[in-house]
């Protein structure tokens, strides 16, 4: 009975981190560039009191044992990396990546962070910049006479200036990819940091040479997160809890009940 109470409180809180975490997603489901997260969970340990393949006569074994396991713990969120649906606004600062890929973020205190959010606007110098006023990497100055903004499929930004027809280059934008994306580092503001799990960025052109996706102006990139999946993850962990809290009842009762024999 008392491992049924610990087995049981394990349950309860995976399944509040679970709820926690479906929160967070149906939250950011209108963030441009969000990934949503699906909690993983682990058995905990087993107590053994028959191994399995244990000797049960001369020429026989025991096939299945008898081993009762001590609860459940959460391990890990992964992020869903598919790709949100894509929204037109007909703004040429407004980016999207087709395909793999992350926009360079160049932070305040020097370090890079990378993002699926491109809503980029340009700041008082005619920089290309994040809402958050930080600025692509690598940097790409607009002229303030500039127009008829454009920005091609492999990143290469171009304007022409009044009374000129021929286009004029700022830059080319460039992209950053990782082994293993799952493993980048959330830190809020659509922003990862790359970490061990991740690997090292690898950098290159849109369309280049390192499966890069590739750029389409005038577009954002959606949140992922599956509203309607959500809320049947939120019935199913809400069905799961109030197991547990059935099962800490039928527990208390029973420890109650032998409690009772010694009066």
């Amino acid at each position: 009975m008392i491992r049924a109470l610990f087995s049981a409180g394990s349950g309860l809180n995976a399944q509040q981190m679970n709820i926690d975490n479906i929160a967070n997603n149906l939250a950011n489901a209108n963030t441009t560039g969000f990934k949503s997260r699906q909690t993983q969970f682990a058995d905990l340990l087993y107590q053994s009191f028959v191994q399995p393949g244990t000797s049960a006569g001369a020429q026989t074994i025991v096939p299945s044992g008898l081993q009762l396991g001590l609860g459940t713990r959460p391990t890990g969120n992964t992020v869903d990396l598919s790709q949100g649906n894509f929204q037109l606004t007909n703004n040429p600062l407004d980016l999207v990546i087709s395909g793999k890929g992350f926009f360079q973020i160049r932070r305040p205190d020097g370090t890079i962070a990378y993002t699926r959010d491109g809503s980029f606007q340009l700041n008082n110098t005619g920089q290309i910049v994040t809402a958050t006023g930080d600025t692509l990497e690598p940097a790409i100055t607009i002229p303030a006479q500039a127009q008829a903004l454009t920005v091609a499929a492999d990143g290469t930004v171009s304007y022409t200036l009044p009374g000129q027809t021929a286009s004029q280059t700022a830059g080319q934008i460039q992209l950053a990819n990782f082994a293993n994306p799952g493993g980048l580092n959330s830190i809020g503001g659509n922003l990862f940091l790359p970490t061990d799990a991740s690997g090292d960025p690898i950098t290159d052109v849109p369309g280049g040479q390192n499966g890069m996706g590739t750029l389409q102006e005038g577009y954002i990139e959606a949140s992922n997160v599956n509203v309607v999946e959500e809320f049947i993850n939120m019935i199913t962990s809400q069905r799961a809890y109030e197991a547990g809290t059935k099962v800490v009842k039928a527990a208390d009762e029973m420890y109650q009940d032998v409690n009772n024999l010694t009066q």
